[in-house]
């Protein structure tokens, strides 16, 4: 009977010890990141500590960057300050934080326009799919609205940003 038992264990220990292809969550044990500042114009984000750079990142944003993001389908990053409040290990891209676009402002300006503000605005990494990572390695701006990094800096980031991190959006 404990043998039974304990082969189930060693099985259950090595399939959560990484032998499956999820995402590589990582341990941060620094300093807290108490904000997130997205130069869209230079296409870089910064994570601070107050007013300390802990880490800086070069970005893609979406397919139409300039100017701050109106309606659905326009390709435009937002502008504005939000907070990241969700995660998703399982997007379509290589893990995802949520920003909390659109704000009520946002909406209310869209209802003026007669559309839909849109939404699913993350920071994330690359696409899972093949020919969406081929596409996306061509194009500096390649996303929908988000803010693109490479795989390796979505785990970093993943690991130092909490929920209910304040994020400012510049031009």
């Amino acid at each position: 009977m404990h043998r039974r038992t304990f082969g189930a264990g060693i099985l259950a220990t090595l399939g959560a010890a990484g032998c499956s292809s999820g995402p590589n969550i990582r341990r941060y044990n620094g300093p807290p990141v108490t904000s997130i500042v997205v130069n869209k114009g230079t296409r870089k984000m910064y994570l601070l500590n107050e007013a300390k750079v802990l880490r800086e990142y070069d970005v893609g944003l979406g397919f139409a960057p300039v100017g701050h993001k109106q309606i659905e389908g326009d390709g435009r990053t937002p502008e504005g300050t939000y907070r990241i409040d969700r995660r998703n290990p399982r997007s379509q891209f290589y893990l995802s934080l949520g920003i909390s676009y659109p704000n009520t402002s946002d909406r209310a300006h869209a209802r003026t326009l007669g559309a839909s503000p849109g939404g699913d605005i993350f920071i994330h990494g690359e696409p899972n799919e093949r020919k969406d990572r081929r596409r996306a390695a061509r194009i500096q701006d390649w996303t929908a609205g988000c803010i693109a990094v490479s795989n390796d800096e979505i785990e970093e980031i993943w690991a130092m940003v909490n929920d209910g991190t304040i994020i400012t959006l510049r031009p």
